[in-house]
């Protein structure tokens, strides 16, 4: 058990911090959406209604839209695009050691590669790039579930206000529906550049995101 502990130990702190947020953010959340609806004199949501309602799910799926384009856009600039001096990015004079292709005449099974890369092919030629994929995968998805819950959210405040409802399409064009969108990337590009740039200076002793303590300012890579 503390081996299972310690060898996911940060999965489990962060998903367990991601769920009592998520928490925080219904509970609060409800709060602020019921006295909305008191003060226009609506009938209040159930705790449970308000679980499924466009006001807390469109706010859930904002987030990780931008979120996950954070690190699909990380991922996949990372892999060509260059910051000298930053343990965040690649030697831009060096070549990454992940860069390189296996060679074909190491063993597979001494080296215990993934089954695509055993199966080579199509399935080896996806798996190259299969994380910056799935991320985006997810991003879209987000992306998708914010505008439809938004739209909800929208075609709800618009009842209340005596407004006909909003139509998908109508939300997607909406500046509404794009301010809440791209409040939320912008920080997100801003926050990544930051950790990248101070990674060149500054230094935090025993994480994977820095260099070592003694590197020079000019080495670049963790």
């Amino acid at each position: 058990m503390l081996r299972i502990l310690r060898d996911n130990g940060l999965t489990i702190v962060l998903m367990t911090l991601s769920i009592f947020t998520i928490i925080g953010m219904f509970f609060t959340g409800f709060a602020v959406y019921s006295e909305d609806l008191a003060t226009h004199g609506a009938v209040p949501l159930t705790m449970a209604a308000y679980a499924v309602s466009g006001h807390f799910l469109s706010a859930v799926f904002e987030n990780w839209e931008s979120e996950f384009l954070q690190m699909s856009a990380y991922v996949v600039l990372t892999a060509f695009l260059f910051q000298r001096g930053s343990a965040e990015s690649k030697d831009p004079d060096e070549p990454a050691a992940h860069d390189e292709e296996r060679s074909p005449e190491l063993g597979r099974s001494e080296r215990n590669p993934p089954w695509p890369v055993r199966a080579g092919g199509m399935a080896e030629a996806f798996y190259r790039y299969s994380l910056g994929i799935a991320l985006a995968v997810i991003f879209v998805l987000s992306f998708l579930l914010h505008l439809g819950y938004s739209a909800e959210d929208a075609s709800a405040e618009a009842i209340m206000h005596g407004s006909p409802p909003v139509s998908l399409l109508q939300h997607l064009g909406s500046a509404q529906f794009w301010f809440e969108s791209l409040q939320n990337w912008q920080s997100e590009f801003l926050s990544t550049a930051v950790l990248v740039v101070l990674s060149i200076f500054l230094r935090f002793k025993g994480s994977p995101e820095s260099k070592p303590v003694s590197a020079p300012h000019s080495e670049t890579g963790s």
